[in-house]
């Protein structure tokens, strides 16, 4: 085995969209020498056509593109029934805030903004891949809180009146770390490392949009959210007990 290289993450196929041939060599080059399948596309049009072909462990979007930008690409993959919980991360030449909350508010699991270091985007592509396999390794646990279920392998979140929400990658992480530590106050660095993964500076508009995303979801919106409660000046806590449960695949 080559040293550095995570055995577990060998062989996954990365679809990137970038209009710069560039940036698509340089990528395909770099990332293929961790063990990565990388497939690389200058727009919109052929990366559906390529993702509709053959599907990826995880995609890659420049927001910049010559026939429609990385954002309806992104709405389009998470409205996508066979595509909807695949890893997303988007690359933005703008350094406009309200760009990367726009990607993260559409599904979006993380974002780099450009330019950016190669090694940087491998780790988050490494981080994003552990994520997913974990949780695949949980097999069918189930956990309950309040009036959901949430499914760990599928990632599926189920209400008690039969309606499923869908939650991106980065919701799902989130709310894991809520159910991994209930009635516990997580703080906003807690709440970064967790769901953006490693060497990432927590950014305190972005933690409150996650958390208020994931409100959403699960229908605790309003001036005093019931479940997920603000603790001024500390962070953030879920107000329920979780249950765990083990349902045998058939």
């Amino acid at each position: 085995q080559e040293k550095g290289r995570d055995v577990s993450q060998a062989g996954k196929n990365i679809l990137l969209v970038d209009d710069d041939q560039e940036i698509r060599e340089l990528l395909q080059t770099y990332l293929s020498r961790s063990g990565f399948h990388v497939r690389g596309v200058p727009d919109g049009g052929q990366f559906r056509a390529a993702l509709c072909a053959e599907p990826a462990d995880l995609v890659i979007l420049d927001v910049m593109l010559p026939d429609e930008d990385g954002f309806s690409l992104c709405r389009w993959i998470r409205q996508h029934e066979r595509l909807a919980s695949m890893p997303i991360i988007m690359l933005t030449a703008s350094s406009d805030e309200a760009d990367r909350v726009v990607g993260l508010e559409l599904g979006a699991d993380d974002y780099l903004g450009k330019p950016f270091s190669p090694r940087e985007l491998l780790a988050r592509i490494k981080a994003l891949l552990r994520r997913v396999s974990f949780a695949q390794e949980r097999g069918s646990d189930v956990l309950a809180f309040d009036e959901w279920r949430l499914d760990m392998i599928s990632h599926r979140l189920f209400h008690a009146d039969g309606e499923e929400v869908f939650l991106s990658g980065a919701d799902f992480a989130l709310l894991k770390l809520f159910l991994d530590h209930p009635q516990q106050i997580l703080d906003r660095d807690t709440i970064a490392n967790a769901t953006r993964g490693r060497e990432v500076m927590p950014l305190e508009r972005i933690v409150d949009m996650a958390v208020s995303r994931l409100r959403q979801r699960l229908r605790d919106t309003g001036k005093s959210p019931r479940l997920i409660r603000t603790v001024r000046g500390s962070g953030y806590l879920l107000a329920t007990q979780v249950t765990p449960h083990h349902e045998s695949a058939h």
